[in-house]
Order: structure tokens, then sequence, then C-alpha cells
């Protein structure tokens, strides 16, 4: 068969309601000035979907300093990949700021956390170790251990019993190829909130000598003292051996970073296709970053206000009657009963009646009949923003339980 004659008839899982749901449900234009509150198809809607997490995306001290270092650097330079061309005093002061920041040996700059997190798993991990990680890793950690050529045993999430299970398969398996093992989690999984279980997986180490990978992209700048993330949350920073942060989230903005020993980031420098063979990162964006961290280092305020929403919108929700699951960090997931296009009206009535925008997760991420309403709340966001939602979604709760969104039937108001 041709192959495009396959993926005309095919779109896969996500893609096979593009036609229905694309510029709505998927390929969404949040437009107007980035913040709580933006426009959706011409209307104001109050916005729960940005990893924005300490409004920096549009902080005034943040965009002069974008905006000073596009207008003395542009976009080209650095040109070229860093080994060759692309690099700069400023890029290796943000990597030392980070190494310090992270309390690591060093660190690396990367240019994008999914590429990033993929590429530094595939250099880690030869075909003789062995890889054992989280069942709901993120799709760039899954990613990486695809182009691991060696073998792999996935652990139910968060279950340490099924953890040690796959822990002496591992040692096994290792005993014979020569190999080591890294074993792979996240800091926060970033649908359902909660963390990964560091500590507990750390007290493994000993025995079975594995090394530690964690991707903390939620948690880094959110989590921790000062922002260090879900490793000094937890008390076991120094036992992660490789801590992957990205700046897509608290930062607001693009790139990311690897902190280890220096022996292995010195190894990721010259063993990471994707930044050997890659440009350099722009320097706007490294200056960017640099202040960008210097106010998660110097402004408390943002992440404890950033907290004071969280807690006020997850302890309201649990007092309204919701289940917003095991969250544990600023994540915050509600779960309902019903059916995709139960789903879809739910959705329709948040956006339309209510002027409220957040993400909808439904079955295959979770299971059939389930839909979960994804919140992410920031420090630009308000008391008042919170008392609304949790208005709005009990009323919209109550529809639904009614039964008014059954069936195919699309809201007739939108």
């Amino acid at each position: 068969m041709d192959i495009f004659e396959r993926i005309k008839h095919n779109r896969g899982p996500i893609g096979q309601h593009s036609k229905e749901s694309h510029g709505y449900f998927s390929f969404p234009k949040l437009e107007g000035e980035l913040g709580a509150h933006m426009t959706f198809r011409d209307k104001p809607v109050l916005v729960w979907s940005l990893n924005n997490y300490l409004g920096l995306g549009n902080d005034p001290e943040i965009r002069k300093v974008d905006a000073d270092a596009a207008a003395a650097w542009g976009m080209a330079y650095p040109m070229g990949a860093r080994m060759m061309s692309g690099q700069t005093k400023y890029h290796e002061q943000l990597e030392h700021e980070l190494a310090s920041f992270m309390q690591k040996d060093d660190a690396f700059l990367l240019n994008y956390g999914y590429q990033g997190c993929m590429s530094a798993i595939e250099a880690l991990v030869s075909r003789n170790d062995v890889v054992v990680y989280d069942s709901e890793c993120h799709a760039c950690m899954i990613d990486g251990v695809r182009l691991h050529q060696g073998k792999r045993f996935v652990f139910q999430h968060n279950d340490m019993e099924s953890f040690e299970k796959m822990l002496k398969m591992a040692k096994k398996l290792t005993e014979k190829t020569g190999g080591g093992i890294m074993v792979m989690t996240e800091g926060v999984f970033g649908m359902a909130g909660d963390q990964g279980m560091l500590k507990e997986i750390v007290s493994f180490k000993k025995e079975y000598g594995f090394r530690l990978f964690v991707d903390d992209a939620h948690g880094f700048g959110s989590i921790g003292n000062m922002g260090r993330g879900t490793g000094d949350a937890q008390g076991v920073q120094a036992d992660i051996d490789v801590y992957f942060g990205t700046f897509a989230k608290a930062m607001a903005t693009v790139g990311a970073f690897v902190a280890s020993d220096q022996h292995v980031i010195e190894y990721l420098r010259y063993n990471m296709r994707s930044q050997t063979f890659a440009k350099s990162l722009p320097m706007p964006i490294v200056i960017g970053a640099l202040k960008r961290l210097e106010m998660i280092r110097t402004k408390p305020e943002l992440q404890e206000n950033l907290w004071k929403i969280a807690r006020a919108l997850q302890s309201g929700l649990t007092e309204a009657g919701f289940d917003i699951g095991k969250t544990n960090s600023v994540v915050t997931p509600v779960f309902l009963k019903g059916s995709l296009g139960e789903a879809t009206n739910v959705t329709l009535t948040l956006r339309e009646k209510h002027g409220i925008f957040c993400s909808i997760v439904v079955y295959p991420v979770v299971p059939k009949d389930v839909i979960m309403l994804r919140l992410i709340p920031t420090t630009v966001h308000t008391l008042e923003d919170v008392r609304y939602t949790i208005e709005c979604f009990t009323k919209v709760r109550a529809q639904l339980e009614a039964g008014e969104f059954a069936g195919e039937r699309i809201a007739s108001w939108a």
C-alpha cells in the first residue's frame, strides 16, 4: 500500500477526530495579553490551561529584558551548534547558575524540553543497560526509551511493589549483559498532578545499584525551597543522579537543561546528538532565561502566591464534593463521570456559557467514561477567579448528573 494512502484513512488515535475538533478542542487559538484572562473565538475567557506557573510569561521586567536582548543581539546570534560556533559566555553563565541553583556539579543547556529529555536518555544508556520506568512517564521519556536499543521494564504508576519486581528482573538481566540500570520517573506527573515517589525509589538504590533520572518539568520553579523542585521538596535532591528541567513551565520560555555530576554533563555535551547537530539557543532566549532564573531565586512571593491560589482552588473543589484525585502539586485535575459525547458538551458549556477555558482529557489518557478537566493555577490568578470557577463547575456537574448532556446532541446555545 502507498504510504500516503494509508495515512489518508488512518489519522491516528488523536487525529481521527481532527475534522470535527480542529480549532476548538484541538489547536484552539487563545488571543490577547498572556494571562489568566484572554480571548477565545472573540469572547473573553478565564484561562486555566497555561503552564505559566509564576506568571513570568507577561511580567513587565521579563518583557523588557527579552525586548532589550532581542534589540541588542537579534535572533540569529550565535550561529551554529555550540560545539562548532554557537558557544558564548552567557550560555556558560546560565549553565553555571542552573547547576548552582539545583545543587549539582554542572548543567548542560538544551534547546527544547521534549527533544532534550529524549536525547539525554538515548545518550546515557547503552544496549547492555536496562531501563525501568513509571508507566505514566511523559511521552518524551517514552520516546527516549524507544531510542534505547536495550531492554526496558515498566512499573505500575507509583507502585513500589511493582517497582521492586521490575528492579529484580532488571538486575537479573544486567548480570548477564554486564550493563547497568537506569530508573526513570517524574517529579510531578503533569496530568494528575501527583508527585513521583522519589523518596521511596531512592530507598532501593543501595540494594539494586541503579541510577535515577527525574524529569521535573512541572516541579522546577513551583515546588521546593525557592522552587528547586520535587527532589528538594522530598529531601532527596542529592540522590537524583540526572535532573531534567524545562523552561517551558515556570520560566515561561523555550529551552531546558540537564544537571548532574561534572563527568556526566561533560559526556552529554559531546554525545547528545540533538545538541551536537542543532543550532545554539538564540541569545535573547538565554539572556531572558538568566533573568527568569534570577526572579525565581529572589522573588519567593511568586511561588507563595501560586500556592495560595492552588490551595484555595483545590480545597474549594474538595469542599464542593469534586474528586481531584491524588494531586500534591499545583496541577489540579477534576474527575467526572461521563461519555465522550458528554465530555464534549461539558467543554462547550464551560467555554461558551461560563467563559472558562481549561483542558479536557478523555480516553485513552484516562479510563473510558471518565472526564478529566485539568486546571493549571498560576500566580496571576485571583481568589475571585477561583470562586467563580468552582461555582460554574458546580452548575455544570449538576447538568451532567441530570443527564442534560447525554447522547450525541451538542448544546443548543453553542
